[in-house]
């Protein structure tokens, strides 16, 4: 089975924020995060995959780079985006179907926006996910603290289906690459 890793908006100032916006929740812990998906998916021969949100710094600068504690492999690809939705208007779609990709692991920033639709866009485009559950950090909004969204994210993307396609969410120490959605068939 082919897989990828998909880390999405794991931007310097999306991480670290800046003078209008916090820092994201766990922000070291999401960057330690993200570099050991990074290896898993190198020893697991996964094609790892990142999305950069054009949003972010107004899509120039070291604020809009990948975050510059992520160990970001040569042969990564890197895809920039507009909207919240990774699949919408880039290449990323074409780029897994081409690659024959079957199933995602998931991780990045913020969980209720770009985390939350690439997880239900994915499974709708016939990918497995699995969201890594201690991979995708948020900032606090106005009624819930970033680790409430988190949790509540984590409940509600575990299970979710598509009919043939569903995700499920799996934490860093887990076996990423071996996925158990067929376990559940």
């Amino acid at each position: 089975m082919k897989q990828a890793l998909l880390v999405i908006d794991a931007q310097q100032e999306l991480i670290e924020g800046n003078e209008k916006e916090e820092s994201v929740f766990n922000k070291e812990k999401l960057v330690n995060n993200i570099n050991i998906a990074i290896e898993k998916a190198y020893e697991s021969d996964a094609i790892v995959v990142f999305i950069r949100d054009t949003d972010v710094a107004n899509g120039e600068g070291v604020g809009f780079q990948i975050h510059q504690d992520i160990k970001v492999p040569s042969a990564a690809k890197i895809f920039d985006k507009k909207a919240t939705n990774s699949f919408y208007g880039t290449p990323l779609l074409s780029f897994l179907k081409d690659n024959q990709i079957e199933h995602l692991v998931l991780m990045g920033c913020k969980t209720e926006h770009c985390i939350d639709t690439a997880v239900r866009t994915a499974t709708v485009n016939h990918f497995d996910v699995t969201l890594v559950g201690d991979g995708h950090s948020t900032t606090n909004s106005s009624i819930l603290h970033a680790e409430q969204i988190i949790n509540h994210h984590n409940k509600i993307l575990h299970g979710h289906y598509n009919v043939d396609h569903f995700s499920m969410v799996r934490n860093t120490q887990e076996e990423l690459f071996k996925p158990t959605h067929n376990d559940y068939r």
